[in-house]
């Protein structure tokens, strides 16, 4: 038991100590740090196998700070000035003016976008008016948006219903006809329609 006892604590020595063992005359197996007599043999001792706390020997890495977004701005108001709500729109070329507002204005680095039907009109911008055409007859929705520098929706306004009555030229003449004074001055009252006029009876006697 003492031989073990001995073992496990030459076993415990740092790696770069030696062990050697050896018969004594009483016949006993000794261990020593000692080389002893000559017919003392070294005992091979295999590498230590524990691992460093930090085996790169580098400082532990720190995990980088994610990048804080900026929280979104709220607008207290943004509507659809023109048209109002429901408004029927007359126009045989399917033209409208919208117009949008906000409160507060429009800050900094931030856009309106109109779409009509949920799809933009064109791209984001600072003006708050929105010249549109060709808009096809019947009903239609819109709605405004806000975007901010990251394209993020910063506001939006619930879809705005319209409807959009677009008169043909002969519609047109129909409701507001003619006179001699209009042909070539409206639209519907193009010259090659213009009426001959009535010459005077009286100047065939002169």
């Amino acid at each position: 038991m003492k031989a073990w006892w001995l073992i496990l604590c030459l076993l415990a020595l740092p790696a770069t100590a030696e062990v050697f063992t050896y018969v004594d005359a009483q016949g006993n197996r000794v261990y020593t740090d000692q080389p002893g007599s000559g017919s003392a043999k070294r005992v091979p001792i295999a590498t230590s196998n524990r691992m460093s706390a930090n085996p790169t020997g580098a400082t532990p890495m720190i995990a980088a700070k994610k990048t804080e977004e900026t929280p979104l701005f709220h607008y207290d108001m943004l509507r659809v000035l023109v048209p109002e709500p429901d408004a029927t729109i007359r126009n045989s070329a399917g033209e409208l003016i919208v117009s949008v507002t906000s409160e507060p204005g429009l800050q900094k680095g931030h856009r309106y976008r109109l779409l009509l039907d949920g799809q933009p009109t064109a791209e984001p911008g600072l003006s708050p008016v929105f010249p549109l055409t060709n808009i096809d007859r019947g009903s239609h929705n819109l709605s405004v948006e806000i975007i901010d520098e990251l394209g993020r929706t910063v506001e939006r306004t619930a879809n705005q219903p319209f409807h959009m009555l677009r008169i043909s030229l002969a519609q047109k003449r129909q409701v507001n006809p003619c006179t001699l004074a209009d042909y070539g001055q409206r639209p519907e009252c193009p010259l090659k329609d213009k009426p001959e006029e009535e010459k005077n009876p009286f100047l065939r006697f002169f």
